[in-house]
């Protein structure tokens, strides 16, 4: 990993070690360590820094997939809005099927906190928090140590190597729920409020967190910053195999031989992924479906193996890269089970604000327990498809909580309805003795 070549390919995982030992700031500076952060303070003014990050082509890594130089070019500089500004890492990392960040924050610390610096003197933000998840015990403490570690050597606090920069970094445990992953609600939990998605307009890059400028971004978008700071948006962009730019934290969970987390040149097919890096599916099994970015996205299938897991690509097949972690769907496990185990998890994350919301995901629930437990009746399947037509009116809501949690559903009555249809006609779930019926 700490080759030069894996250096250059492989940038946000070059300190990962086989036995996911952190990396700490002697280790981390030997490795080439900050140079993106002196290059920045020392060399680049702000509009510099700026210009490389919309240069490169860096989009989002959180889902969404947004370009991250637009977004941070809407924040007003010093001379039209004067006060603080602030800058937010949404490490609450709560996406079902999702566990690229932990990696990240667990092994490299250190690399988050230059990323972090380098936005936010990008931005000129004078304090930056990291929202993370409340279980994430071991990251938090290994944050904390970092972020002591970083004032010790000059890297926050005042006058940052001499340049007049100021920055403090905060650690700040997640409110611990779902929610809190959607950036208005995160702003909302660390005022201390109910986490509950704020309309927008404004957005948080002029009003945010206390009213003033803010910027949420994703662990691994940040962990790109210094990086394409230090080597140039040319570099960047040159990694991806697809229009897309960077490399990209891919994982896979299921039924296959070696499930985890590899950092692969963005729009990988996806074949590659499933068969290449995790081993293909485990003796036995077949391939019937997978969730191709986390558990909000729509059920992709066999015929789709072949193709480039990159935003726009993924996006005209029908589903979402989202965060880029893919759940596989197999055999000899049951889709109505599946399918009805993330519903209730939505239903139960759901902050309840908006109507369609609180009502409607606890609905669609319950009539998927009802198929799954044989109680299931033929309005059912009605029932389930008014309420993927009705995603388009849950759609107006104050996040995507809602429409996400119908992507699956919607598409798993697309690909897998006989199996729907099996469990209200059989009045059983023909995977109830632990193999297809």
């Amino acid at each position: 990993m700490n080759s030069a070549t894996a250096d250059l390919d492989r940038p946000l995982t070059r300190n990962v070690r086989p036995d996911r030992a952190p990396t700490d700031m002697a280790a981390y500076e030997a490795n080439g360590g900050y140079r993106g952060l002196r290059r920045a303070i020392g060399e680049l003014s702000p509009a510099d820094c700026l210009q490389i990050i919309e240069d490169s082509k860096l989009r989002g890594r959180g889902g969404a997939g947004f370009p991250t130089g637009m977004k941070w070019s809407f924040v007003p500089m010093q001379d039209v809005s004067p006060g603080p500004k602030y800058l937010i890492c949404n490490a609450d990392e709560m996406e079902p099927g999702t566990f690229k960040d932990r990696l990240l924050l667990e092994c490299d610390p250190h690399q988050l906190l230059e990323g972090m610096i380098c936005a936010a003197y990008t931005i000129q933000a004078d304090i930056a928090y990291i929202f993370i998840r409340a279980e994430y015990h071991r990251a938090a403490r290994l944050l904390r140590e970092a972020i002591a570690a970083c004032r010790d050597k000059g890297y926050l606090g005042n006058d940052i190597l001499g340049s007049g920069y100021s920055l403090s970094i905060h650690v700040h445990a997640s409110a611990g729920r779902y929610i809190c992953g959607e950036e208005t609600a995160l702003i909302n939990a660390l005022e201390g409020k109910r986490a509950i998605p704020r309309a927008k307009p404004p957005f948080p890059q002029v009003s945010g967190l206390w009213g003033r400028p803010t910027i949420v971004n994703n662990v691994e978008t940040l962990c790109n910053v210094h990086h394409i700071i230090e080597r140039g948006a040319d570099w960047f962009r040159s990694l991806g195999r697809t229009a897309d730019a960077g490399t990209k934290l891919y994982g896979v969970s299921g039924r296959v031989k070696n499930p985890g987390c590899w950092e692969l040149p963005i729009g990988t097919p996806v074949r590659e992924i499933i068969e290449d890096c995790a081993g293909g599916m485990e003796r036995g099994y077949r391939l019937r479906g997978f969730l191709p970015g986390g558990g909000s996205t729509d059920f992709l299938t066999p015929e789709h193996l072949d193709l480039a897991m990159d935003y726009d690509t993924i996006g005209k097949a029908g589903s979402r890269m989202g965060t880029g972690t893919m759940i596989i769907l197999d055999d000899k496990t049951c889709p109505v089970a599946f399918v009805g185990n993330l519903m209730a998890f939505f239903a139960q994350e759901s902050c309840g604000f908006c109507t369609p919301c609180r009502n409607g995901l606890p609905w669609s629930s319950q009539v998927l327990q009802d198929i799954e437990h044989g109680r299931g009746q033929p309005v059912d399947m009605d029932t389930l498809e008014r309420q993927v037509e009705f995603s388009g009116t849950i759609g107006n809501t104050h996040c995507a909580l809602a429409p996400g949690a119908m992507e699956p559903l919607a598409s798993a009555l697309k690909y897998f309805r006989e199996d729907f249809q099996r469990h209200i006609d059989e009045r059983r779930c023909p995977w109830c003795d632990g193999g297809r019926g």
